[in-house]
């Protein structure tokens, strides 16, 4: 008798909701390719205290909460509120949203649909997602996306990621400097299985840059720049900014292009506007605001260049969304992005930090004519297909080395 499909269950804290729908993308793009093949849903806990709505007078945007439930493509998504201080006792997180999670995962494994859960980020969500797989009976995979790293260093915290990853049944993480951060906190090697993130080719591609360019009101003969994500301190646009004086006197007439807005981690946007005023820069800088998947291409494709001088990635997969429209990548040598811009011919990657290197990079990356076509090459190799594939291999082994049961016995909630 052949045993069915196991339904999977995502565990996130971050997860795209009509209040935060650019919350978390990358891992919904990825899950729900995934929930093409398998069934699945996500349950999505958001973080909560009593007093969170009087910050938001001091701090707009921070935690603006989600709605209780939506269907996403089909989906069902919970988001369930947890228990967190912002800044303080970060190490009850895990515990939190577990004990807020429990009562959805019981109903779903009692209904018959869970059997695997897949957690996102190791703390606090794989701590949670390894305490309801004990309570549960069910296996627990966890993909490293970039905080771990942090994390490992954090004497309070790296305790209990190195807790989570060794609890887990399988791990993920979405590039090699991430796997050997699991390595280092003593997980067997043959634990934890490298797959990143993918591209969609048919979202991604190439316009032409005449159109792409009198769509945003850019001259034809402009060198242009752009930078993709959240507007916080970690992506560094405030970096890119201080070089443009200098790159002016090189390339006149340049535009840098900024496509993003507020995200969970912050919003650095009216000081991104004060630097660029101080500097003289207004006919310079032109900030997009956050654009849906759908509309990034245009403004990617009016460009010359992408740059992220970030401090701290797991796998950007906007790397992959630019070179998918033909540009090459500027960016720092920080988690993965040495995998993703791994030849010479994709990019160029500084040491984090140095800035006289990002501005040489820069300026040589806007003098280079570069081999668009071999860069989207590149991309192609790199879809989503060939990670959903693996992902689906794995979950499905999971699932028959559980003995594919989804009536097992629950037990109760113990730390």
């Amino acid at each position: 008798m052949a045993t069915k499909p196991p339904h999977i269950v995502v565990l996130s804290s971050l997860f795209p909701s009509a209040v935060q729908p650019g919350a978390g993308l990358f891992i919904r793009e990825r899950l729900f390719r995934v929930g093409q093949r398998l069934p699945l849903s996500v349950v999505a806990p958001t973080p909560w205290f009593p007093l969170q709505g009087l910050l938001r007078r001091w701090k707009p945007g921070f935690r603006p909460g989600a709605p209780a439930h939506e269907q996403q493509s089909g989906h069902a998504v919970w988001f369930p509120r947890f228990l967190s201080v912002p800044g303080v006792l970060k190490q009850l997180d895990g515990l939190a949203m577990a004990l807020a999670a429990w009562p959805r995962l019981r109903a779903l494994r009692r209904a018959g649909q869970l059997d695997l859960i897949d957690a996102h980020f190791a703390y606090p969500d794989g701590y949670a997602a390894t305490l309801l797989g004990r309570w549960l009976g069910v296996p627990v995979t966890i993909t490293m996306r970039g905080s771990e790293s942090r994390l490992a260093r954090d004497p309070v915290l790296a305790p209990r990621l190195a807790q989570a990853l060794h609890r887990a049944t399988r791990v993920f993480a979405v590039s090699d400097s991430l796997r050997q951060v699991a390595i280092g906190l003593g997980l067997p090697p043959d634990k934890v299985q490298v797959v990143g993130n993918g591209v969609d080719l048919a979202r991604f591609r190439p316009e032409p840059r005449a159109e792409a360019r009198r769509a945003l009101g850019l001259a034809a003969d402009a060198p242009v720049l752009i930078s993709v994500g959240g507007l916080v301190e970690r992506k560094g646009f405030h970096r890119v900014i201080e070089l443009l004086p200098a790159l002016l006197q090189r390339h006149p007439g340049l535009r840098y292009l900024v496509v993003g807005g507020p995200s969970p981690e912050g919003d650095m946007g009216e000081a991104l506007r004060a630097q660029v005023a101080q500097a003289g820069l207004d006919e310079v800088v032109r900030f997009l605001g956050p654009l849906p998947p759908d509309a990034l291409r245009g403004p990617l494709s009016a460009a010359d260049v992408f740059v992220l001088s970030t401090r701290n990635e797991g796998w950007a997969n906007v790397f992959l969304e630019a070179m998918a429209c033909g540009l090459p990548v500027v960016t720092t040598a920080v988690g993965g992005n040495a995998e993703v811009v791994c030849r010479p011919e994709l990019g160029t990657v500084v040491p984090f930090g140095d800035a006289a290197q990002l501005q040489a990079a820069v300026d040589g990356a806007l003098r280079h004519d570069w081999n668009r076509a071999a860069i989207r090459a590149y991309a192609e190799d790199n879809t989503w297909d060939r990670r959903v594939d693996t992902l689906v291999g794995v979950y499905q082994s999971l699932h028959r080395q559980s003995g594919g049961d989804s009536t097992a016995p629950l037990s109760a909630p113990t730390h």
